[in-house]
């Protein structure tokens, strides 16, 4: 009587019978209004009524099935109730608290009355007394979703203010099939939603909670067999109510007592658990259907039935549901074992298939593969690594990309034994199988995205614990035989020479074979060559990961840390990117640390890093000097004899003394780096005295090199200690290396302020007497002048001059005498000391810029006679002689090379200081330059002319013509120091680009040394273009008129050159285009699509219009000018950018799919403008001098007509659709070139269809599949078919077109990096094998997938199905889903008279 007493809340005696049926016949679809006041009785209904009567109805559960189906519905009757008026009655609780206004005492009953109905359905007898309907139990179990408020917090979103955030948000494309959008508009709708306390959240998740039990109890007794909607509806409640609340500690999937579950999702478990059980149907359909809703889980999207899977915001709950959903996957696979192995490898592949491009997705998608594949036998796990090497494929990029981020998670586990797998399957459990046929084969993958990472993973493949990966990368990269098997052919050698000794003419000519070690190591040259030039790829990313390939190859010792493989890192560390810079001074810091022992590694580490200090981007210059502060003066530590050089500290003095020695030509950058740590007072006294400590030390060369940059920023010097190291220096100064002594040298000058009258005195006497002993080299002259001048140098200039009139007077004075007893002697020359000739040369030089005054007719001639000649006659006839007469053309004497041109050198000193001297005895220099003879003398020559335009620009720049005549020197040294120094002086703004330079300039692009040509190619964009970006399309049209000699055109190249100089610049004739138009597609690279806009027009106007007005002869030289002109107009890089389709072409990072559909969009309106402007421009100025110059041509027969109809077919390529209405007033060339175009199709569809024709039957001894397949996994066995309720056939895929042009690629490169054919089948995974095939059959494979509303298989390319049904939907890449004509294998006819290659 207790359940008659809670049921008289519900009034059900005075609900009218019409109600109950009207909703009866509205089957449950919507909420039906009472008639009567009735309705504000029940709405007012107390919670507590609910639950009192949902106690009294579940005792009857507990009860014996009989005599509760004899004691409920029976009670029932007997008092009068209709089961039919209460199931309507709770309907309309449930209805109630759908609505959008419900409160909280609503939203409780209505999932109470939905506890009632499902508690009420699971007793027996429920479907004789007619309780179920099946809308109703839809929708009383997912009232969850009705009832808890799923807007809390959402009505902050519109707090924020507009301005930025709502701009930001219009300029992207909405997507309105997200979540995100569908919240939005469910708060536009409904604008004053309540909101809840905390207190009333756990009121209704109370509610809640009794509603899962309640449905949870059902499904243990209640069967959903026959009921397949229900029971999809129910697995998509369940998954909603996995996100309902987080989960604290790890799920028990076990626990089958619901009244010790604690969360919602755990009940959300143990709820699709329960749809898994043979009582709801079919395991194979139930296990699909959970499995695929576990999918967008572990996928971390939000699915809807009718809706694309939108991706979730990634958070700590987010993949908390999804790492649980993992483990329940693995409890089923554990529990049901086939039944649900053949299900996971289904949702392996769709995980692959489905994966978006985002990294951070990618990531957590490869670790939901590994943590699956754990649970798979090792015949299953084969089978899906032979599946993910075909996918490995793809067409699509976001695919080949997974691919990768999966064997890079499958190499982390521990490898398969081959117990208990199919023989045929065992070569795909190996890791070798993994890095060398699926991750190094996408190598030359045509997306840089995809290649930069396959070469990043390459490198983290030699830092995981296994050594069977290690091999394996080992392998792909073997060079050499190694060391044992050459000691053992060695020994073998030693042995048998006792009995022959074999020669090349002994052995017999018979056919040499090569083992397998030989093949590896013509691979292993293929692979580091294709290294190696992916480090100098066009794409950023490219470069980047390769380095990292590169550098780890070298830690690891797979490829010898040679100079040349070392060269490339330090190169990348002045690379155009930011991004490339950086991450090579990070390589380089790598490698460093690994092999700080090896010499070659740390003068590549200084070459790349200390070049970086002066880097254009800030962060590359910091993070430079980071690199040296951590290596270099961080190690810096007091010495002590009886200390211990640790690695660390050795490194950093062995990298010191390298920069006094070889690497002495980046001392600029280290005064760089000293300069900025000075601005941060970085160099303490304390640091100051540890340096000190190491003067004595057997590195001191390093201390002083360190000292001489702190001096000059560190006011608190030890003197006394300084002045200690200089008097043992001074006793033996022949000993110390001439590094050091310039560093002490640099010291003693930079402390002279600091010294006393006495001390600065003895000083003196000690650098005067070393100068006067003219036993220094160079170097040390020119420091010890240096210091001297520091010594000299007060407040007083009257002063200074003084000190260095006296001293420096003195060693011109010394010099000389020298020279006049040479020179003025008759047999002075003979048994001249060279060496000592050259000190005396260069200290002339030196002291005399100090002091100009001392400079006397007599030293100038001295200087001018070791040029000329050595009779004391020369200046008695000095003042008859030519000025521009060439010191070559004097009389020759018979001093060395190389005392002339240090005697040039000098000269050229003394004409810094002397205007008379410069206007002397320039042109004397500019005419050395065009006939001398002498390398050293031409080089020093344009050396002094550059430093004496600095500081005499305007009488220099009348001889820049001549200074730039030497970038087509013979010396490729002239040429690389001439390009340097003019360069300098462009940047400056000492010389302008005026007359020839900038052509002589530009056709060092073609030099004939690479790294000369790579140096011009640095100078004009990353130093001269960002000066002046109009450099390159300002002289672009002169261009073609002066490399081809043509002075006829009246505005261009009308510049004063000789006949020689035009010679020697000239790239006229066929022999030169190459060159020509390799200048071209270098300028027109670089020009903006306005630049090539308007030169266009140029073109149109300064060239086609002069020869169709006949302006310009159509002479032989006309005509080359008129055919170099169209076909520099048909070139693709004279195409704008932005009329170039992009899509093809992928980018170097991934994007999201709303930007990338963004930009397509963007992209098209753009080139539909810019199409419109170009075809307005092609019409109006472009098309009547077309028509014009044909009719020219046609009528002096000219050749030149070929190429205009080349031009007319490259640029009609676009508009062929438009040829008539371009061509409208000569409807004959519309007609031909109508023609021509028709014509050229058809050559390219020929030459495509031969290239797909087969030419070279397959030899009769090819292995077939099954003969290769259990050795060699790189033709991968099809794995084996799965049996589903809804089978599908076998359907043939054809080939992506993107596959396609890959392996052609593949083939091609190798073809070109080798001469040989090496058999490449263990890194290019083979794409389809077919037995007993016809020779007219097409070969065709594809990534199978078919994909129903629920989860279905994914199989390979020869999988069958036992069962004839296709009703399953098949869902292809949409690049796949229309295929063509089916391409057929026949051999054409007109490839039988082709050559074989």
């Amino acid at each position: 009587m207790e359940l008659i007493t809670a049921l008289r809340f519900l009034r059900l005696h005075d609900i009218s019978e019409d109600w109950v049926n009207a909703v009866w016949d509205l089957e449950f679809t919507e909420r039906k209004a009472f008639d009567d006041p009735i309705e504000e009785d029940l709405a007012a209904t107390d919670p507590r009524a609910f639950r009192e009567l949902y106690r009294s109805l579940l005792a009857f559960t507990q009860k014996d099935a009989k005599s509760t189906e004899q004691s409920v519905w029976a009670l029932l009757l007997e008092n009068g109730i209709s089961v039919k008026t209460l199931v309507a009655a709770l309907s309309f609780f449930v209805f109630s608290g759908k609505l959008k206004t419900a409160g909280v005492q609503q939203r409780v009953n209505a999932l109470q009355a939905a506890s009632l109905y499902l508690t009420l359905l699971g007793l027996p007898g429920s479907i004789a007394n007619k309780v179920f309907h099946e809308v109703f139990l839809d929708a009383c179990s997912d009232m969850t979703s009705h009832c808890w408020p799923q807007d809390t917090g959402k009505k902050r979103k519109k707090e924020p203010p507009k301005c930025s955030q709502a701009e930001g948000k219009r300029s992207k494309p909405h997507r309105k099939d997200t979540q995100e959008d569908l919240d939005e508009e469910d708060e536009e709708e409904e604008d004053a939603a309540d909101h809840f306390s905390g207190q009333d959240l756990v009121v209704i998740r109370a509610a809640v909670v009794q509603l899962i039990e309640s449905l949870l109890r059902l499904l243990q007794l209640f069967p959903l067999k026959d009921r397949a909607q229900s029971a999809n509806n129910c697995t998509q409640i369940f998954i909603k109510l996995l996100y309902f609340e987080p989960v604290n500690g790890v799920i028990n999937f076990a626990e089958q007592n619901i009244s010790k579950m604690k969360s919602v999702p755990e009940m959300a478990f143990h709820g699709l658990k329960l749809l898994c059980s043979p009582k709801h149907g079919d395991q194979k359909q139930s296990l699909q259907r959970v499995f695929h809703r576990l999918l967008y889980v572990i996928l971390m999207m939000n699915k809807t039935s009718s809706r694309k899977p939108t991706l979730l915001m990634v958070s700590q709950s987010v993949l908390a549901i999804r790492n649980q959903a993992i483990h329940f996957i693995c409890h089923i696979v554990k529990e049901q074992e086939e039944l649900a192995l053949s299900f996971l490898r289904i949702l392996l592949q769709h995980i692959c298939f489905q994966m978006v491009e985002k990294g951070e997705y990618r990531s957590h998608g490869a670790q939901a593969v590994g943590m699956l594949t754990e649970h798979m036998s090792n015949t299953c796990y084969a089978c899906f690594i032979q599946w993910l090497s075909n996918f490995s494929q793809h067409s699509k990029m976001v695919g080949r990309l997974f691919s990768v981020d999966v064997v890079m998670v499958l190499l982390e586990q521990p490898e398969r034994s081959p117990e208990d797998c199919d023989p045929q399957l065992v070569g795909f459990l190996s890791q070798k199988y993994l890095i060398q046929d699926v991750l190094f084969a996408r190598r030359m993958d045509e997306s840089p995205t995809v290649q930069g990472h396959v070469l990043s993973c390459l490198a983290q493949c030699l830092d995981l614990p296994s050594m069977n990966a290690t091999r394996a990368v080992q392998g792909l990269f073997t060079t050499a035989v190694s060391q044992s098997e050459f000691e053992a052919h060695t020994t073998e050698g030693n042995a048998s020479s006792h009995n022959t000794q074999k020669t090349f003419r002994t052995l017999p000519f018979r056919t040499v074979e090569l083992s397998n070690a030989d093949v590896s190591v013509c691979e292993g040259k293929v692979n580091l060559t294709h290294l190696l030039q992916r480090v100098k790829d066009s794409k950023t990313n490219v470069r980047k990961s390769a380095l990292q390939a590169l550098v780890g190859l070298l830690k690891h010792n797979v490829v010898p840390s040679t100079w040349d493989n070392l060269s490339l890192l330090s190169a990348r560390c002045r690379d155009p990117a930011v991004s490339v810079r950086k991450k090579a001074l990070q390589c380089v810091g790598d490698l460093l640390s690994v092999k700080s022992g090896c010499s070659d590694v740390q003068k590549a580490w200084l070459q790349g890093v200390l070049p970086a200090v002066m880097d254009s981007e800030s962060s590359v210059q910091e993070k430079a000097l980071g690199a040296l502060d951590e290596v270099l003066l961080s190690q810096i530590k007091v010495y002590s004899d009886k200390g211990f050089l640790d690695n660390n500290q050795r490194l950093a003095w062995d990298l010191l003394h390298r920069l006094c020695h070889d690497c002495r030509s980046l001392s600029r950058y280290f005064n760089q780096a000293f300069t900025t740590w000075s601005k941060q007072n970085r160099f303490t006294p304390a640091f100051v005295q540890i340096l000190i400590s190491h003067t004595d030390a057997p590195h001191a060369a390093g201390a002083w090199l360190l000292l001489s940059k702190v001096a000059t920023s560190s006011p608190k010097l030890p003197f006394g200690k300084i002045l200690d190291a200089w008097d043992d220096m001074m006793n033996n100064w022949q000993q110390v290396n001439t590094a050091t002594l310039c560093n002490v040298l640099c010291v003693i000058g930079d402390i002279a302020p600091h010294l006393n009258l006495d001390t600065r005195e003895r000083i003196i006497s000690d650098l005067m007497s070393q100068l006067k002993t003219f036993s220094l080299s160079l170097d040390v002259i020119s420091a010890a002048v240096e210091a001297l001048f520091q010594y000299g140098r007060s407040e007083d200039i009257k002063q200074t001059q003084a000190f260095l009139n006296e001293h420096c007077g003195e060693l011109v004075s010394l010099c000389e005498s020298y020279l006049a007893s040479i020179v003025l002697n008759e047999k002075g020359s003979q048994n001249l000391d060279e060496a000592l000739m050259v000190k005396y040369l260069h200290t002339l030089g030196v002291a005399s810029l100090n002091c100009p005054a001392k400079i006397g007719k007599r030293t100038v001639l001295l200087v001018e006679s070791v040029l000329t000649t050595n009779s004391d006659k020369l200046a008695d006839a000095q003042e008859d002689l030519p000025g521009s007469f060439p010191l070559s053309q004097f009389k020759a004497n018979s001093f060395s090379t190389k005392i002339r041109a240090h005697g040039v050198l000098t000269l050229g000193k003394l004409c810094l200081q002397h205007d008379e001297l410069l206007q002397k005895y320039l042109p004397v220099f500019a005419r050395e330059l065009q006939e001398g003879t002498e390398v050293p003398v031409r080089n020093n020559v344009v050396v002094l002319m550059c430093d004496l335009c600095v500081r005499y620009t305007n009488a220099v720049d009348h001889y820049i013509p001549n200074i730039s005549s030497r970038l087509r020197d013979n010396s490729a040294t002239i040429r690389e120091n001439t390009l340097i120094m003019l360069t300098n002086l462009l940047q400056e703004e000492y010389v302008k680009w005026k007359g020839s330079l900038f052509f002589r300039f530009i056709t060092v692009l073609v030099d004939p040394v690479p790294a000369i040509s790579s140096l011009c190619e640095y100078c004009l964009l990353h130093l001269l273009l960002k000066k002046n970006p109009e450099m390159l399309s300002q002289h672009f049209i002169e261009c073609i008129f002066h490399f081809n000699s043509y002075t006829q055109h009246k505005s261009y190249n009308k510049f004063p050159q000789s006949d020689k100089e035009m010679d020697s610049f000239s790239l006229k004739g066929p022999q030169h285009r190459e060159k020509r138009f390799r200048i071209y597609r270098f300028l027109l690279e670089h020009f903006t699509d306005a630049q090539r806009f308007n030169i266009t027009n140029k073109i149109n106007l300064s060239v086609l219009a002069c020869f169709a007005d006949q302006e310009l002869p159509l002479d032989a030289d006309g005509a080359d000018i008129l055919s170099e002109t169209f076909n520099v107009l048909s070139l693709k890089e004279m195409k704008l950018q932005a009329m170039k389709s992009s899509g093809a072409a992928p980018a170097d990072e991934p994007e999201e799919e709303n930007m990338i559909m963004a930009k397509a969009v963007l992209e098209a309106a753009q080139k539909k403008v810019v199409s419109q402007v170009q075809k307005k421009a092609f019409i109006e100025n472009t098309v009547p001098l077309i028509i014009s110059l044909k009719h020219l041509l046609e009528q002096k027969r000219s050749a030149v007509l070929k190429d205009l109809m080349a031009y007319l077919q490259v640029t009609m390529h676009d508009y062929r659709n438009e040829v008539k209405v371009f061509f409208a007033g000569d409807e004959q060339l519309a007609t031909e070139v109508e023609f021509a175009l028709k014509e050229a199709e058809k050559r390219k569809e020929m030459e495509e269809r031969m290239e797909n024709c087969s030419i070279q039957p397959a030899p009769e001894n090819t292995p077939t599949a099954q003969s290769v397949a259990p050795c060699s996994p790189a033709r991968p066995v099809p794995p084996l078919s799965l049996n589903f309720a809804t089978p599908q056939p076998p359907r043939p895929n054809p080939l992506s077109t993107r596959l396609t042009l890959t392996d052609r690629r593949q083939n091609t490169v190798l073809r070109e990096e080798n001469q040989h054919r090496y058999n490449l089948e263990k890194t290019v995974i083979t794409k389809g094998v077919v037995d007993a095939r016809a020779i007219s059959t097409p070969k065709d494979v594809m990534v199978n997938l078919t994909f129903d509303e629920g989860v279905s298989a994914i199989l390979s390319d020869r999988s069958e199905s036992p069962m004839g049904d296709v009703s399953v939907l098949h869902v292809r890449p949409r690049e796949q889903r229309a295929p063509g004509l089916r391409q057929w294998n026949v051999q054409s006819p007109l490839r039988k008279k082709a050559p074989q290659i």
